[in-house]
Order: C-alpha cells, then structure tokens, then sequence
C-alpha cells in the first residue's frame, strides 16, 4: 500500500491537473477589451450554459449582408444576479450588444452589455 505522502501527493497532483483547464478557459487575452465594438443583429439562438452563455446575433455588414456574430456573455448564474433569464431574448429579437472583439477579426466578441428591443440594457 503506498504511504501517506505519496498518495498525498497524487491527490495534488491529479487536482493540478483537474483545475488548470478550468482556469485557463477565463482569460480575456483572445478579446480586444480595450477598443469595444458594438453591434446590432437579430437573435437566432441563446446557449445558456457553463462556462459562458452564448448569444448568436445576424448582423448586417456595411453592404448589408447578413453576418453571424458569436456573443460570449458570462456565466448563467453571474447573468441571473444581473437581471437576465435562459428566456429574456428569445429567436427573432432586436439587440445591440457591445464588447471586446476577438483580435483575430473573427465574427466573436466578449460582451459586457445587452441592450434589448425595449431599451434595457443588461451586464452580460
């Protein structure tokens, strides 16, 4: 039978393992936080799940083409402290949502507001 320490240590070892990806997926470093960017769309799905919710917007572009934007919002449990419900937007609903775009120019963004059809704006 192996001796206290080491099945010690191969308890912290294994919770090193566990937690590393659950910290690393946090990290703000894919989005540009500094330059915000807002957009305005309708949405066609909410994703209400952890780690983040997403929000999926069709934007127009510059020439009025139809764009998909991947919304990243927190955490369900963060976005209920906030006043949001898995049914405050639904498919078919207008929304601006400003946020950090993804540096990569990819169609993402970090959000950090919700404005709805009817003017409230949420922290998301």
């Amino acid at each position: 039978m192996p001796s206290l320490t080491t099945r010690f240590l191969a308890a912290a070892y294994a919770f090193v393992l566990a937690v590393t990806p659950a910290l690393a997926h946090h990290s703000l470093a894919l989005y540009n936080m500094t330059n915000p960017v807002t957009v305005k769309g309708v949405v066609t799905r909410l994703e209400w799940t952890n780690p983040h919710a997403h929000l999926y917007v069709n934007v127009k572009d510059g020439k009025g083409n139809v764009e998909e934007w991947t919304i990243e919002m927190d955490r369900p449990d963060f976005l209920i402290h906030n006043g949001w419900t898995s049914s405050t937007v639904k498919p078919g609903d207008l929304v601006i949502c400003t946020g950090g775009p993804a540096k990569t120019g990819a169609r993402i963004m970090r959000c950090t507001t919700v404005q709805l059809a009817n003017g409230e704006k949420l922290r998301s």
